[in-house]
């Protein structure tokens, strides 16, 4: 109790107070308890972050079954040893410190009990006078006549400040040692209840000597007034400050700020926190070929809810770390070639064995012609669907995307799938296949959750309902489509040709993966699925600067491994369960026909692929091989069967291109009335153009142009080219335009 050298003639009013218990109201503070702060929680009701309060505190509430033992009899050595025997006033105390203040001339002692200092911390700050006090007392004596002990315990023990801005002890075990109260020991628990006496000059963090001194303090009156052992106080004693080094940082600081306190969000706290230090120790690898940003997203496929989101590996960079690199549109390099081959399943009847040519090929577009090139410069000649997948070949992309219709049913499926293309189909041409569109890592790792949902298409969502209540639900895609690109991406051996056998993407457990890298290696992105979950990750450079030849394979592939495998660390993952429609069948992996009897074993060129039961291929014919058993080649394939890139001459023969096949000789390139444009700005600009005709042994001619090699260089004006088969004696000719720009 504190009193004034004057306050002698009242204490004499000290013995009515047992009479006057209801006098004073009880202050308005200790009507509700105090407030929380604002808190968001992952998917298992884990704290995620939180928010301070307006007073900028931090506080969690407790209650007495949580606060240990430890701590109570320790804040009761340090405040109040007598708290359970007096009625809210220490007579005894409160005389002792009247009579040590009056000889002193001065406040030496305050007495003042766990009640009476509840009160004091629940009303507003004012003077400390003698009536104040006596007002404290009072008040006191009316609280004990309404709560019990345990009430008033629990109430003091969670509005205490203990520094730092934290009241109560749980925020306070929370904030000094990344404890729950339960996990505290003795000499921790006697460490908290010493700093509410000065939270600013015995804060640990920063007076580390003062802490350590009155916790031991407190562990010597834990022996005297609570019995403890010697032997367990001087151990107490001879335990080191092992204090938090600082706050956990938020995990999510990309998604705070778009929810409100209270939320309970999608994320998965531990999934979050593992894959943040997988993407900053990968682009601390990858620094030196100047990669400074990256982006992880994974999506739970049965709901569509994030488990995990960084749109940077570090948040607080002044490098552009607040940009959400997750939500930022880049260019979608090869990413999008599983959606045009799920098109060619669903649409046209074929499967991943069929057939397609991988061949020079041009291609007349609004800036002029286009000659796509693979990423490795060669032409493959003949391969399946499955092989040109897995290997990312450019040139079958666009030629298949070309047969299924063009840029549009793909732009139809993209948009449906929840991308983002502002552009219309024509401005994107076949190069949309390759990757010329920008998306967003989240909407694009979405439309592959649908491919792994096997064409069930969920809208993401960052809050976590335990209902799981589906909502706009969209099938754009069929099972069986779905389901074969899903095999073909998880096929090791199908991508060896371009991968390797044992690459990054080989995991321990099926899984399919597509990577994809933009042009000029400005964007770099690797994304998977199984039944359970899919990742995408993404890397390159805000400032849209290129990475030092960085591939999907050598950038965000390892993120991608070690995502997938941090994920799988504790359970086993499968890939989608496979359609009932779908069948095993025996093909000619050369021509795509299948064998209705599955021959030997050991035949020649023999596989086993998946087909839909509704739309088998043509079976295996004898027109389909010459007499030296050689797959016959249709004639689109001349300029390739003749060139360096084919290694398959073995396999492959061309078929008769003789006249009695009796087809009309056509001219494919220049396509007539076509216009030509000469940019000697464009990367590898060259004045060649390549001559094409269905009908090999046609003869080139033109008065206009100089024709060599099967093909003319490009001058400025109108031209005429004819074309003549010697045999037939067919004629055709055609005109087109050249221009510079």
């Amino acid at each position: 109790m504190i009193l004034p050298p004057s306050a002698p003639r009242f204490a004499p009013l000290l013995f009515l107070i047992p009479l006057f218990p209801l006098l004073g109201p009880l202050p308005e503070k200790l009507q509700s308890p105090p407030e929380p702060h604002g808190v968001l929680s992952d998917r298992n009701g884990k704290e995620l972050t939180h928010f301070p309060r307006q007073d900028y505190f931090r506080h969690q509430p407790a209650s007495l079954d949580e606060i240990p033992d430890h701590l109570i009899k320790a804040t009761l050595a340090a405040e109040d040893k007598r708290f359970f025997n007096h009625p809210g006033v220490d007579y005894s105390a409160t005389l002792r410190a009247l009579y040590e203040n009056t000889r002193s001339s001065r406040i030496t002692s305050g007495a003042s009990t766990i009640t009476q200092q509840l009160i004091k911390i629940s009303t507003p700050d004012e003077d400390r006078t003698f009536w104040k006090k006596a007002s404290e007392i009072l008040t006191a004596r009316r609280l004990e006549t309404r709560w019990s002990k345990d009430e008033i315990l629990t109430a003091y023990l969670n509005r205490l400040d203990y520094g730092s801005h934290r009241q109560g002890c749980a925020e306070a075990a929370r904030f000094f040692f990344d404890k729950p109260l339960a996990d505290l020991s003795l000499a921790e628990s006697a460490l908290l209840a010493g700093l509410p006496q000065a939270p600013s000059r015995l804060n640990p963090l920063r007076k580390p000597e003062a802490a350590r001194q009155r916790r031991n303090w407190i562990l010597d009156r834990l022996q005297s007034e609570f019995d403890y052992l010697p032997s367990t106080i001087d151990l107490a004693k001879s335990e080191p400050l092992l204090l938090a080094k600082r706050e956990i940082p938020n995990p999510i600081p990309h998604l705070t700020a778009r929810f409100s306190a209270g939320a309970r969000l999608s994320i998965d706290s531990e999934l979050q926190r593992k894959t943040n230090l997988i993407l900053a120790e990968e682009l601390a690898r990858l620094r030196e070929e100047n990669v400074q940003h990256g982006a992880i997203v994974i999506i739970e496929n049965a709901t569509g809810e994030v488990l995990a989101l960084h749109g940077s590996s570090d948040f607080t960079s002044s490098n552009s770390g607040q940009i959400n690199g997750a939500l930022a549109p880049r260019s979608a390099g090869s990413t999008l070639k599983p959606f045009t081959y799920a098109l060619a399943f669903q649409n046209q009847g074929l499967y991943p064995g069929t057939v397609i040519a991988d061949i020079p090929t041009d291609y007349q577009t609004g800036e002029g012609l286009d000659a796509p090139k693979n990423y490795d410069r060669s032409h493959h000649g003949p391969v399946s669907i499955r092989h040109a997948l897995a290997n990312s070949l450019n040139v079958s992309a666009m030629r298949m995307l070309n047969q299924i219709g063009g840029p549009e049913p793909l732009h139809t499926l993209l948009t449906e799938l929840g991308l983002t293309l502002p552009r219309r189909p024509t401005e994107y041409g076949l190069g949309l296949t390759i990757g010329n569109a920008e998306v967003s890592l989240l909407s694009l790792t979405n439309a592959y959750a649908t491919l792994a949902r096997l064409g069930e298409h969920l809208p993401t969502t960052f809050l976590h309902d335990e209902t799981n209540a589906l909502t706009k639900t969209t099938y754009p895609l069929t099972q069986e489509s779905c389901y074969l690109i899903a095999d073909i991406l998880a096929d090791n051996q199908a991508r060896a040709g371009a991968f390797g056998t044992n690459s990054v993407l080989r995991l321990p457990f099926p899984c399919a993966v597509k990577t994809g890298t933009s042009s000029d290696f400005r964007d770099n992105w690797c994304l998977g699925f199984t039944a359970d979950i899919t990742v995408g990750v993404w890397v390159g450079n805000f400032d849209n600067s290129p990475m030092a030849g960085i591939s999907g394979i050598s950038g965000a592939g390892p993120i991608f491994r070690r995502t997938m495998l941090a994920a799988y660390q504790d359970k086993e993952a499968t890939l989608p369960k496979q359609p009932a429609s779908l069948s095993t069948i025996s093909v000619d992996e050369r021509t795509g026909h299948h064998y209705p009897i599955p021959p030997e074993s050991s035949t020649p060129y023999h596989k086993q692929e998946l087909c839909p039961r509704e739309h088998l291929p043509l079976p295996v014919s004898s027109q389909d091989y010459d007499t030296h058993r050689r797959a016959l080649l249709s004639r689109e394939f001349n300029e390739w069967f003749q060139s360096a890139d084919n290694v398959k001459s073995h396999a492959f023969a061309l078929s008769d291109s003789s006249p009695k096949t009796r087809l009309a000789l056509q001219i494919l390139t220049p396509l007539p009335g076509a216009t030509y444009y000469l940019d000697p700005e464009l990367p590898g600009a060259t004045t060649r153009l390549k001559l094409l005709s269905n009908l090999s042994s046609a003869q080139w001619s033109s008065k206009t142009l100089k024709v060599e090699d099967q093909s003319v260089t490009l001058v400025p004006g109108r031209h005429s080219i004819r074309l003549k088969h010697p045999e037939s004696g067919q004629e055709v000719e055609a005109q087109f335009s050249v221009e510079s720009l």
